[in-house]
């Protein structure tokens, strides 16, 4: 999963294209427990980008967003948020597919 490094490259992500932002930060616990799962997530969602978003680095990002618990996901195509997936709650893998399959139809 690319790492997200600039707020220009987070605007520019979100207008065009096909992305998933997953909210995280090293610290926390809930999203070390999603990292081995993560790649079999991408494969199945290969249409989409990726893009690990630090917490701690983009915090204005996640305040304009409303993501007040992480790990959080948001899905953006061409500009427009299709789906959010957010909360503070441990999420399994079978919750994070779930999700994305509604939010990329």
């Amino acid at each position: 999963m690319k790492k997200l490094e600039s707020v220009e490259q987070f605007e520019s992500f979100k207008q065009e294209g096909k992305y998933v932002f997953m909210f995280s930060a090293d610290w926390c616990p809930d999203c070390r427990v999603i990292e081995p799962i993560l790649p079999e997530v991408e494969s199945k969602f290969s249409e989409y980008h990726f893009i690990y978003v630090d917490r701690d680095q983009f915090l204005d990002q996640c305040i304009q967003h409303d993501i007040f618990g992480i790990p959080s996901f948001l899905v953006f195509t061409d500009g427009t948020e299709t789906g959010r997936f957010v909360s503070k709650d441990r999420k399994t893998q079978e919750e994070i597919e779930k999700f994305l399959q509604e939010a990329t139809k």
